[in-house]
């Protein structure tokens, strides 16, 4: 099998990595219970009952006499190995940023899984479309779903959005400058994603944590998914991995001559002419 940035072990591995990592999410309350269980008693039967609710394999007896069973171990411990393998393996596709080191692995995998999210997110809406209009027996899960997985893919994909230089950036001060100018203005823009970071994570991290992970706040609906306890603190570490990506970059591009920053913002002749096929221009 060929190993390109479209065979298909590119896939299998955030395919694998999606799964096990929503399987361990969604049985988080048992590694809490076990690993830090709440001293409150109220706080305890909650989480409790919570996981006895939600539990997808009820039937299995914890694992080491607690609350977690063998699968939800497994799928705990094959998420950090199959990021590795996935990462490791990852190929750059030819339409991606391709001036990247071996360091940018673990963005272009996170923006593979990103990518596998939202064909997930696409798979629940047409399958409600069609249970609701064909069927007539709509879910009471997918809409809730949905913007669960929304909520992942938004967040991951400014990882690999900084990765690939194609977040929004304004030049129109940055060209007319000279080098040693146009560094000083990244060095200044990296400085305050580093501000607006630590100043966030400093002052919401107890709140997060605290009351929304280890209380495990749910939605609150039918289906009742852990949104709130789930995608605050993934703003934290996200917002976080994001500003270690810019200072990756600030490095990585330190010594490139402007034009080659801006390359991934300019469509070259093929793109354009692909549009105008599209169009019907030509």
């Amino acid at each position: 099998m060929k190993d390109e940035s479209g065979s298909l072990m590119q896939w299998l591995w955030p395919i694998a990595f999606v799964f096990c990592a929503g399987w361990a999410i969604w049985h988080i309350p048992a590694f809490l219970l076990d690993f830090i269980p709440p001293e409150s008693e109220s706080l305890f039967s909650q989480i409790s009952e919570l996981h006895l609710r939600k539990d997808v394999t009820p039937q299995m007896a914890g694992l080491f006499g607690g609350y977690a069973d063998p699968i939800d171990w497994g799928a705990l411990i094959l998420i950090p190995i199959i990021f590795y393998f996935g990462a490791r393996n990852v190929k750059c596709a030819p339409m991606e940023y391709q001036d990247w080191t071996s360091i940018d692995r673990f963005a272009l995998f996170v923006g593979r899984i990103t990518m596998i999210l939202i064909v997930s997110m696409t798979i629940v809406m047409l399958y409600e479309v069609l249970l609701r209009y064909a069927f007539e027996a709509p879910t009471l899960w997918a809409n809730e779903l949905t913007l669960w997985i929304a909520g992942f893919v938004f967040l991951l994909s400014g990882l690999y959005a900084m990765q690939q230089r194609c977040h929004i950036r304004i030049f129109l001060l940055y060209d007319m400058v000279p080098r040693w100018l146009q560094h000083l203005f990244d060095i200044i823009s990296v400085t305050l994603i580093w501000f607006f970071t630590f100043w966030l994570v400093f002052g919401s991290y107890k709140q997060i944590f605290v009351k929304k992970f280890y209380n495990w706040e749910m939605f609150g609906t039918a289906f009742d998914p852990p949104i709130p306890a789930t995608l605050q603190p993934m703003i934290l570490i996200m917002v976080t991995l994001i500003a270690v990506q810019a200072t990756l970059n600030l490095f990585a591009d330190w010594n490139k001559v402007p034009s080659e920053n801006q390359s991934m913002t300019d469509m070259d002749e093929d793109e354009i002419a692909a549009i105008k096929r599209g169009v019907g221009a030509e």
